[in-house]
């Protein structure tokens, strides 16, 4: 079968601006646990938006992305060059969960059950994987990254790769504000070394949006409406937005994450757009709701509307195609644009110290505790952190780097705390007098 190769623009010319079309309408009544401030009747994606933005306001991203697409394409049409597959590209995920209400403060059995369906849909894992079109399952494919939630932050300390943060903002945008803590958001990790993923309450009927490679490391990373993330068959239990409700929004974002772009290659239906991806057909327009195959548009055999990259419901999207994982896969070659997470540690095990290589005294203690480290270490070298009994970090408690602790803004109770410098991290329990 032969497929209708899309004509090829330059890549500034991809980088168009798509503005989301969204629909609020009146919430019904709503189950517990069930999102209920809006519904949104089509699926909305920030991320063109958002590109547009930051291509206003920084010249020189239009230029860093243009060498991405250059060294792209010269990979594309060199296999020699080419990551093999061989291997799987492990990317250490965190996610920061910001909530204004209880209900925005979704669980880490929610968060757990996103990165599942990530770990499916990109290793071509999906039971519903089965559903695509004959003409089009032999390009189905296995795009080979897994996603991890992280074991160890960037100071080296054990986690388990969620925050959860209160905040007084009510409402987000493609500004990115979320990831920022001194406008209410979270500050990311090192985007070199990890995914940073925000669940937050978007406003404006907004899905999710995401950063292409070459924006700024201070804002990279992927947004998520609170109640899109995650998977209603993988944890009921969870907070969620009908339709939206599998994780095929994180799917579709962390592609645009990983360099693909909108299948039908945001050109308004005028069937002269790419998303530069060979072996994807020549689509129209974006695809709502679930099709009927074969939809056909473009002198097309039938839209890809199955694909992860158009705009359909999560049950109906079900697939990459190959050319899609050799493009994400560019980014992990020598080069490329994101071969830095390729090595990093965020997602391996910390090998947990003896209770005993740090110690405390006094314990109990009023003000200040003090760390009895191993002999011949760095105490600057070493990162402290509080955490209640129940986990929440107490930010109040300052370590000195000298091997104080100042716990004196702490409530009186039982705390423990995490003493680690990379190679290994302790736990330790303690009582604030």
């Amino acid at each position: 079968m032969q497929f209708m190769k899309k004509v090829y623009i330059s890549a500034l010319t991809a980088l168009g601006c798509a503005a989301p079309f969204f629909v609020q309408a009146q919430a019904s009544r709503a189950l517990p646990n069930r999102f209920d401030e809006v519904t949104i009747a089509r699926r909305s994606c920030g991320t063109m938006e958002a590109l547009q933005a930051q291509l206003d306001a920084d010249p020189t991203q239009a230029k860093r992305m243009a060498a991405i697409e250059t060294q792209t394409q010269q990979l594309l049409a060199n296999p020699a060059l080419q990551r093999t597959t061989a291997g799987t590209v492990i990317i250490p995920v965190v996610v920061h969960v910001l909530y204004n209400t209880a209900a925005q403060n979704i669980s880490d059995a929610q968060v757990q059950s996103q990165i599942d369906v990530l770990n499916e849909d990109f290793r071509k894992l999906n039971a519903d994987a089965g559903n695509t079109p004959a003409i089009y399952a032999g390009l189905a494919a296995d795009a080979n990254v897994q996603f991890v939630l992280a074991k160890r932050d960037p100071s080296g300390v054990a986690t388990n790769g969620i925050i959860h943060k209160q905040t007084k903002v009510t409402s987000w945008s493609t500004n990115d504000a979320m990831k920022n803590s001194k406008r209410g958001g979270d500050n990311p990790w090192d985007a070199t070394k990890y995914l940073n993923m925000w669940a937050c309450n978007l406003g404006q009927g907004l899905l999710g949006y995401a950063q292409f490679p070459g924006g700024s490391v201070a804002t990279d990373g992927v947004v998520m409406l609170y109640s899109a993330f995650g998977s209603r068959a993988k944890f009921a239990a969870g907070t969620y937005i009908t339709t939206y409700d599998l994780g095929r929004t994180a799917t579709h974002e962390v592609g645009h994450w990983l360099n693909l772009r909108h299948i039908w290659g945001d050109d308004s239906g005028a069937c002269t757009g790419s998303d530069q991806v060979a072996d994807t057909p020549n689509q129209g327009a974006e695809n709502y709701g679930c099709p009927v195959f074969p939809k056909v548009s473009c002198a097309n055999s039938g839209d890809m509307s199955m694909n992860y990259m158009d705009y359909t419901n999560d049950k109906c999207m079900y697939m990459f195609s190959t050319g899609q994982s050799t493009r994400m896969n560019a980014l992990f070659a020598p080069g490329g644009a994101r071969v830095a997470i390729t090595t990093s540690l965020g997602g391996t095990a910390l090998r947990t110290a003896l209770s005993s290589t740090v110690t405390l005294y006094p314990n109990p203690a009023a003000s200040t505790l003090t760390l009895t480290l191993p002999a011949g270490t760095d105490a600057a070298s070493y990162a402290v952190r509080v955490y209640d009994l129940r986990g929440h970090e107490m930010t109040q408690a300052r370590y000195d780097g000298r091997g104080q602790l100042n716990i004196s803004e702490l409530p009186k109770g039982l705390y423990y705390l995490t003493a680690g410098n990379g190679l290994e991290t302790s736990r330790q329990r303690f009582e604030k007098e």
